[in-house]
């Protein structure tokens, strides 16, 4: 896919995936989505990609939410010319709603649900406004680090919607659910300090420190950790989010360690670190996921 509203780069083991409408704050758009979604297929399937950074162009903004140029039709799609895709297609003859239909899915959660499968670490670098769906799509990231400019809104009941991008399972989960609704309920925009003290980012920097701090986080990964180790950290520590029983915890640790303690990773980062030199793992995550993962059932949208 050629990419004209984001920017993908890698260097060094290190994808920088960056929001590139500039001159529109960066705002989303459908088209945006399926770019992005590309891009993080793209870095899935590149083993020499070990982390991944998303951050908006600028110094005005990360993401300024969804694209409001439709004006009062922006969220009412069977009235907008602009997505013939979504036009019409979940309305039946009698004026029901398929509400199971591909068309009616929100764009900011299929970002958000292909963010949550992935096997690579991402680290957000938020340089400026962040709201609606630019803050919400920061949700199934794994880091979230703020320049002292950057600003969050979850605007959504000012703009006469609800939260998306599967921010009510995520966002509880990372800041309470007092503190979700709070901010949720009154969609006030609120500062970074205000992000930090919340939980929402784990650090705040100037502007010109964001991006080399986030590609410091990002080569910490790189270059001390094994890829099958990271891909499967992720997804036991995200998935455990929804478990009911410890017991589930212990089924899926006791499976990793098992089947990672058999490879040539294992051997490495023990005799590595006996060694005091840096490790050199074989195993790819292209090729070198156990024969238990995954260990959920897909989950589809009806």
């Amino acid at each position: 896919m050629d990419y004209d509203q984001i920017r993908y780069e890698v260097e060094d083991g290190i994808a920088v995936l960056t929001l590139y409408r500039p001159d529109k704050m960066n705002a989303f758009t459908g088209e945006m989505m399926f770019q992005m979604i590309d891009a993080f297929d793209r870095a899935d399937a590149q083993d020499d990609v070990r982390a991944v950074i998303v951050t908006g162009s600028g110094e005005r903004a990360f993401c300024a939410g969804a694209d409001l140029s439709a004006g009062a039709k922006t969220f009412d799609y069977d009235a907008r010319s602009d997505r013939p895709d979504r036009k019409g297609s979940a309305v039946g003859t009698d004026g029901s709603i398929d509400y199971s239909h591909d068309a009616v899915r929100d764009g900011g959660g299929r970002v958000a649900l292909r963010i949550f499968e992935m096997k690579k670490p991402v680290i957000c670098a938020v340089n400026g406004a962040a709201v609606g769906i630019g803050v919400t799509m920061q949700l199934p990231m794994d880091i979230r680090i703020a320049s002292e400019t950057a600003r969050f809104g979850f605007v959504f009941a000012r703009r006469g919607i609800t939260p998306e991008a599967a921010s009510s399972w995520f966002l509880p989960r990372i800041v309470g659910i007092s503190k979700a609704l709070e901010w949720c309920y009154s969609g006030r925009v609120f500062d970074a300090q205000e992000a930090l003290a919340g939980g929402l980012v784990s650090e705040v920097l100037p502007p010109d420190e964001l991006l080399p701090r986030a590609k410091e986080i990002a080569r910490e990964i790189a270059d001390n950790t094994a890829p099958v180790s990271v891909a499967l950290t992720r997804q036991m520590m995200w998935r455990m989010l929804g478990a009911d029983h410890p017991m589930e915890a212990h089924k899926v640790d006791s499976r990793a360690i098992y089947s990672r303690g058999r490879t040539g990773d294992a051997k490495e980062g023990v005799v590595s670190f006996l060694e005091k030199r840096k490790p050199d793992y074989p195993v790819k995550v292209s090729d070198g996921m156990p024969d238990f993962f995954p260990w959920w059932d897909e989950r589809p949208y009806e």
